[in-house]
C-alpha cells in the first residue's frame, strides 16, 4: 500500500505541478488520506515534474545557452537568472528563519479559492491589453516574487502565481508568460530539490524511504510530460478560466467540509 500511495502521489504531482491548481496544495490534501510525507518527498518529486519540462523545452534551453551571445537570448537569460535569484534568496531566507509549510487544509482551501479569483482577474486584465509576448524586467521581478509567495502559501500554485504575475506585469500573451514561468521554474525547483537532498544527507536521511521516493519521482515525471504537452496545446486556443473555476469549487468544498466538522 505504501508503494501504491507513492504512485498516486506521483500522479497527483505530475498532473498538478504545471497546471495552475497547486501541486503542493493537492499533495497536502492527498496526504491526509494517504499518509503524511516529508517535505523533502514533496519537493523532490516536484523535481521529477521539472525534469519533464526540461525535456520538453530542451531545444529552447539549448538555443538560449549556445546562442547566449545574441542580444535577444542574453536578455532573456538575464531575466531568467534575476527571477531565479529573487526566488532563491527569499526562499533561503525563509528556510533560515525556520519557515515550514503548514499541514492544515484550511490555508490550502483559502489559497485555492483566492487563487481562482486571481486567475479570473488576470484573464480579465490581459484581455483588455494588446497581445504582448515580450518579457520585461518588471515581469522578471514579479515572476521571482510570485514564486516565493507560492512557496510560502501552499495552494497558491507556483506555475499559476508566476504565469498570472507575468500577465499582470505586461506579458499578456499566455504562451509567452507560460514559457517564461516554466523556464524559470527549472533552476528554481532543481535548486530546491538539491537543497532538500543535501539537508537530508546531512542528517543521515534515515527517515526517508528512498525506493518510494524514486517511484513517485519517475511517475511524476512521466505524468507531468503528458500534462504539460496537453497544456501548451490547450492555451493556444483557450483561456485559463476552467482552472479558476476548478480552484474556486475545490476551495469552497474544502472550507465547507471543515465547517461541517472534518478534521483538518
Amino acid at each position: 500500500m505504501d508503494f501504491l500511495a507513492a504512485i498516486i502521489l506521483g500522479v497527483i504531482e505530475g498532473i498538478t505541478e504545471f497546471l495552475p491548481i497547486s501541486s503542493t496544495g493537492h499533495l497536502l490534501i492527498a496526504e491526509h488520506w494517504l499518509g503524511e510525507r516529508s517535505e523533502m518527498f514533496n519537493v523532490v518529486i516536484q523535481a521529477g515534474a521539472i525534469l519533464a519540462v526540461t525535456v520538453i523545452y530542451w531545444r529552447r534551453l539549448l538555443s538560449l545557452t549556445v546562442g547566449w551571445r545574441e542580444p535577444e537570448n542574453r536578455d532573456y537569460l538575464a531575466k531568467v537568472i534575476v527571477a531565479f535569484l529573487i526566488t532563491g534568496a527569499l526562499g533561503f531566507a525563509a528556510k533560515k528563519l525556520g519557515f515550514k509549510l503548514p499541514t492544515s487544509v484550511v490555508p490550502v482551501a483559502w489559497a485555492l479559492l483566492l487563487g481562482g479569483i486571481w486567475i479570473l482577474a488576470a484573464e480579465w486584465f490581459a484581455a483588455r491589453q494588446q497581445d504582448r509576448t515580450a518579457i520585461t524586467w518588471p515581469v522578471a521581478v514579479m515572476v521571482g516574487l510570485a514564486q516565493i509567495v507560492a512557496g510560502v502559501f501552499p495552494g497558491t500554485s507556483r506555475s499559476g502565481a508566476s504565469i498570472f504575475a507575468a500577465m499582470f506585469a505586461g506579458t499578456s500573451n499566455r504562451a509567452a508568460a507560460t514559457e517564461f514561468s516554466f523556464i524559470v521554474g527549472i533552476p528554481t525547483m532543481y535548486a530546491a530539490s538539491g537543497y532538500e537532498l543535501l539537508s537530508s544527507f546531512r542528517h543521515g536521511g534515515e527517515h526517508e524511504n528512498w525506493m518510494e521516493l524514486s517511484v513517485a519521482f519517475v511517475v511524476a515525471g512521466v505524468v507531468a510530460f503528458v500534462a504539460v504537452k496537453w497544456l501548451l496545446i490547450y492555451i493556444q486556443t483557450h483561456r485559463f478560466t476552467v482552472f479558476a473555476i476548478y480552484r474556486i469549487i475545490v476551495g469552497a468544498i474544502l472550507l465547507g467540509m471543515v465547517a461541517m466538522g472534518w478534521s483538518a
